[in-house]
């Protein structure tokens, strides 16, 4: 990879990961990881355009239907590529679909502009991971097939043990904080030949006291009445989050804001 690259556009696809949440700004609306890199990629070259369009909750079937064709005509120099995930939290998943699925993305896309971009998404710590921990590796090992094949790179987040904090995660316990956020975007930085703004963005974070169990039991009634609850009512009727939804950045404009 070219070290201190420049590129003059990227278009980032997927689900709420790389929509942004649980990065909030104070107008309410979602920031992440890719508004953040292209702040830092416009930051380094004039006119640098950007376009969003992943939804929260969508699935991969629906990544490769609705995002991956506009993504491809918009030609640009980086594409991000983030799904399958929201599949391998369904009780019924096909992986042998969303593999397929998967390929059939990167084989559009990899044509489509100079770097495509993959991950192996992180893994916060607790009973969730574990339950579906062989499903995310079976994921994570389809995109490192299709990265060696296709020629894309991968980031690989699911190995860093300060995306596996849970200090680094929302409270709803599926999304990251601005925070991690912030060292996804420096993993990706990195991975396209940029120098390092924080070389320890893996490092994990300082420890701290643990909560006191009081505290903890309020924390998991919270999450289980505003979060968990509500997400298994979604998946009982069929319905996502991302319903109605359209993506926050849709076309290839220039791109204005916070360059951080």
């Amino acid at each position: 990879m070219q070290t201190n690259p420049t590129h003059t556009s990227l278009v980032a696809i997927g689900d709420s990961f790389t929509e942004g949440m649980s990065d909030r700004l104070p107008d309410g609306t979602y920031r992440g990881w890719a508004d953040l890199l292209a702040g830092r990629m416009a930051a380094r070259t004039p006119g640098f355009r950007y376009a969003n369009l992943a939804v929260r909750g969508k699935l991969i079937a629906q990544i490769v239907e609705e995002q991956v064709g506009p993504a491809a005509a918009m030609q640009p120099d980086v594409i991000t590529l983030v799904g399958g995930l929201n599949d391998t939290l369904r009780p019924k998943c096909d992986m042998g679909r969303v593999r397929a699925l998967l390929e059939e993305a990167v084989e559009r896309l990899t044509p489509a502009c100079k770097h495509l971009v993959l991950m192996r998404s992180p893994g916060r710590q607790g009973p969730v991971l574990e339950r579906f921990r062989p499903r995310m590796e079976e994921l994570f090992a389809c995109v490192d097939d299709l990265a060696a094949r296709h020629g894309a790179l991968v980031v690989d987040l699911y190995g860093a043990p300060s995306l596996a904090d849970p200090r680094a995660w929302d409270v709803d316990r599926l999304h990251l904080t601005d925070e991690g956020h912030r060292r996804v975007t420096e993993a990706v930085w990195q991975t396209l030949g940029y120098e390092a703004e924080d070389p320890e963005w893996r490092t994990p974070m300082p420890p701290t006291p643990p909560p006191n169990w009081t505290a903890r039991r309020v924390e998991d009634a919270r999450f289980t009445r505003q979060y968990l609850l509500p997400w298994i009512g979604r998946r009982l009727t069929g319905r996502s989050s991302g319903d109605g939804l359209s993506p926050k950045r849709p076309d290839l404009l220039p791109y204005e804001g916070p360059a951080a």
